[in-house]
């Protein structure tokens, strides 16, 4: 069968809107996900700090086989094996103490991603740091993070 110009436009933008619906149903997927948040809270601009001695407290997980080589949300690559977590809304860069309430193990780590987006947990550390405080034990802790930088 041999289609005119017209007709082939015609096939084409349909082609088009049926690919782009797609890609819609696949974000209206990802956006009904439990815990799921567009725009979590405050994000700060690039040149603002946190208050050092700022304290945060509740459970603390680890992330990084699954993400490990990919771009954060700072920008850079994750590697599992840096000292690094993902926080929410703390300014990419934020440096802190994170002590794991039970073991009293204590870790130094950067904020350069956005997370955690389970449950009420308030750090995803990489698996490095999380191995430091023996996250990679019992999966998650409740652990106190300060702002030290």
């Amino acid at each position: 069968m041999i289609l005119s110009k017209g007709k082939l436009a015609v096939v084409a933008v349909l082609s088009a809107a049926m690919l782009l619906s797609g890609c819609a149903a696949a974000n209206a997927k990802i956006a009904s996900r439990k815990g799921y948040v567009r725009f979590p809270g405050k994000h700060y601009a690039s040149g603002e700090k946190a208050e050092i001695g700022t304290k945060i407290e509740g459970e603390a997980s680890y992330y990084g086989p699954g993400f490990d080589g990919k771009q954060t949300a700072s920008g850079e690559i994750f590697d599992q094996d840096d000292y690094t977590c993902a926080h929410k809304t703390l300014p990419f860069g934020t440096k802190l103490k994170v002590v794991r309430k039970d073991n009293g193990e204590s870790v130094e780590v950067r904020v350069n991603d956005r997370g955690p987006y389970v449950g009420d947990r308030i750090l995803d550390l990489s698996v490095a740091a999380g191995k430091k405080i023996g996250l990679d034990k019992v999966g998650h802790a409740t652990v106190t993070a300060t702002v030290i930088e």
